[in-house]
C-alpha cells in the first residue's frame, strides 16, 4: 500500500465525512487491500476486502463519493478489515 491509499484510508474514517474523496482512489485503495470490485447491473457495484462485502452505487456523473457513500464504506468496516495492515 502506498502513501496515497494510506491517506484515502484515513480520509474515509475522517469526522466530518469529507466530501472530497475520488471514486478512482477508492478503487486504488481495494486493490491495494487485495479486493476485488465487481460490476453488477447499471452503476451497482460490488466491494469485497477480506471477505466482507459492500454494495453500493458508483458516483456518476461527477467522480466523488457521496458522503453516504462514504459512510457505508466506513460502517460496514470494508475499508476496516485491513486497517491494521500497512
Amino acid at each position: 500500500m502506498n502513501n496515497r491509499d494510506r491517506k484515502t484510508r484515513l480520509s474515509i474514517f475522517e469526522n466530518p465525512v469529507r466530501k472530497s474523496i475520488k471514486w478512482s482512489d477508492v478503487e486504488k485503495l481495494v486493490l491495494a487491500l487485495e479486493g476485488t470490485i465487481c460490476q453488477g447491473n447499471g452503476s451497482r457495484i460490488r466491494i469485497v476486502v477480506g471477505g466482507v462485502s459492500l454494495n453500493i452505487h458508483t458516483p456518476h456523473p461527477q467522480k466523488k463519493l457521496k458522503p453516504y457513500q462514504v459512510r457505508k464504506l466506513r460502517d460496514n468496516s470494508t475499508m476496516a478489515v485491513s486497517q491494521g495492515r500497512s
